[in-house]
């Protein structure tokens, strides 16, 4: 975690408003497994019931684009190593572990959502909406977004098939996904 960026700072403040336990994990130290070089994640999390999570946070804002010319796409791009090192650490912590792609969007006025719409945050005076992605899940049907930078991303209709509140990731591992759960049509 890098407690400058206001994205994971969001995060962070997210999880203590909702007494989940964690741990902000340092990112100005190398992360290994064995011999090898692993991306660091931020977050360990032990949620309630069955949740144990390592989470990396992708910070982004919605609507993107310039103030004259906003562009309404969730932006889901990711770099290929943060997704590969999730599944990595989920398995060095065991079977109970999963890796999770935190997407947390810092929504950008005059652009609002619906006030039911779950996960929202306010931290700062900042509007975010907090949303997950198992990085197995993530993993199977990633594209390549950009070879020169290692990125990866999902098409729209796999990331909206896949995202949920990320408050759903906290539930017993049996139920994420049961839910039928109606993005917003922006989403």
């Amino acid at each position: 975690m890098i407690r400058s960026n206001h994205y994971e700072a969001a995060f962070e403040a997210f999880l203590r408003d909702r007494e989940v336990g964690f741990v902000a994990v340092d990112e100005a130290k190398r992360s290994t497994l064995g011999d090898e070089v692993v991306k660091s994640l931020d977050f360990i999390i032990v949620g309630p019931d069955t949740a144990r999570l390592v989470v990396d946070v992708k910070g982004r804002k919605f609507p993107g684009g310039s103030a004259g010319e906003p562009r309404k796409v969730w932006q889901n791009w990711a770099d290929a190593a943060d997704v590969s090192g999730l599944v990595k650490w989920a398995t060095h912590f065991g079977p109970d572990f999963r890796g999770v792609l935190a997407f947390v969007y810092q929504i950008v006025p005059p652009f609002t959502l619906p006030d039911d719409t779950p996960d929202q945050f306010v931290f700062r005076g900042r509007r975010y909406l907090m949303r997950a992605i198992p990085a197995l899940d993530y993993r199977e049907r990633m594209r390549r977004r950009s070879p020169r930078w290692g990125t990866v991303h999902l098409a729209t209709a796999d990331f909206r098939d896949l995202v949920r509140p990320f408050t759903e990731m906290l539930e017993p591992h049996e139920a994420v996904g049961a839910v039928d759960y109606e993005l917003p049509s922006e989403l």
